[in-house]
């Protein structure tokens, strides 16, 4: 069958975009079709993807500044007619509304964050833009579950979106985790000054990730290091705030992460995550997370077998969490058997199966 891929905007490298990679690789030769592409902002093994842009790629301003598409994704999605005999909707927001002629499969990140949790994620956000997604809230909560109704099947990547999704669109999902993309026993690169044995932090810089939280909890660690890993528009002012403990990898290569990783006693993430990527990538190569007790990190980090939680994210919250941590002995075999339950073969097989079964349904 023909298979189709559609996806909100290539012009970052996150958890979603590895993801549309990984159904690249479980159905070779997919278009991809998407808003936006800056293949300089993404991966570069998109380049050798089938990519295929709506009319808004063409505005230079845009592919550099997603977030200024907003009045434009939703009315450019519903344009989009996609043929083909299957159509993967990789959403966390648009691309869910995109016209197909067979069967639609939702693989949705979360229902759309802006709409549904907009003073957790525009917290930080440049005045202008919360003015403009406030007055456009209303038509957009609209067209959203207009768009969710068009799927035939919705998938969610963790527990906690497959309650989103039934709360916003009464939809019952299938859960597919999305596989770590960052794993043991590739290539590493060491990052000049780094000596092993620090605390690490994974995170796109964003107000609502948490990390300043994070940075304030090592004014009471003082005799432990941070690094954190990840570039954003908060950057600046994290590394005005942070102490002398505390360094900045900035954007790092896989094989540079894949360094962090196997080098850093501890991971810590306070974000308020849809899924748990990164402490299940620090589990592939043996090490425990400090992690929030929220979302999608309770479906990847068993407490007291691979990490512990902490309940809000605050600097003494994550202070005490991160000392408990410390303080105990892992078995790093029982971690590592926690990361190997989330493979991308495993994923892939899961996928292929479940779009068998949806079009045979669809079909008959």
């Amino acid at each position: 069958m023909k298979v189709a891929l559609v996806h909100d905007y290539l012009t970052q490298r996150g958890g979603a975009e590895r993801v549309v990679l990984s159904l690249t690789r479980a159905f070779p030769g997919a278009p991809v079709y998407t808003s936006l592409y800056d293949p300089d902002g993404t991966f570069p093994e998109f380049a050798d993807v089938d990519v295929r842009t709506l009319p808004i790629n063409r505005i230079g301003l845009l592919r550099r500044h997603h977030r200024l598409a907003l009045p434009l994704l939703a009315p450019s999605f519903s344009r989009l007619r996609v043929k083909a005999d299957v159509v993967i909707c990789s959403s966390s927001g648009w691309a869910h509304g995109a016209r197909v002629t067979g069967t639609k499969i939702v693989y949705c990140y979360t229902p759309a964050r802006w709409l549904y949790q907009p003073d957790r994620y525009l917290r930080g956000k440049h005045r202008s833009l919360r003015a403009v997604a406030e007055l456009l809230r209303p038509w957009l909560v609209r067209w959203d579950k207009s768009a969710a109704a068009t799927a035939d099947c919705y998938i969610g990547i963790s527990h906690a979106v497959a309650d989103r999704i039934r709360l916003q669109y009464g939809v019952d999902a299938e859960v597919i985790a999305p596989p770590p993309a960052v794993t043991a026993g590739e290539e590493t690169q060491s990052i000049d000054g780094l000596k092993p044995g620090f605390v690490l932090c994974v995170s796109r810089l964003l107000a609502y990730k948490n990390v300043d939280a994070v940075i304030r909890a090592f004014d009471q660690l003082s005799d432990q290091r941070l690094v954190v890993a990840g570039s954003g528009p908060e950057e600046r002012a994290l590394r005005a705030a942070a102490g002398k403990n505390v360094t900045f990898a900035g954007r790092v290569t896989d094989a540079e992460l894949r360094w962090l990783y196997a080098n850093c006693s501890a991971l810590v993430a306070a974000s308020h995550e849809d899924f748990g990527l990164t402490p299940l990538e620090a589990a592939g190569f043996g090490k425990p997370t400090a992690a929030l007790r929220w979302g999608g990190f309770l479906d990847t980090v068993v407490e007291n077998t691979t990490g512990v939680f902490f309940d809000t994210p605050g600097p003494y919250e994550i202070t005490g969490a991160l000392s408990r941590l410390l303080a105990t002995k892992w078995d790093e075999k029982a971690i590592r058997a926690t990361a190997e339950s989330f493979s991308e073969a495993r994923f892939i097989e899961r996928m292929r199966t479940l779009i068998i079964q949806q079009s045979a349904k669809t079909s008959s």
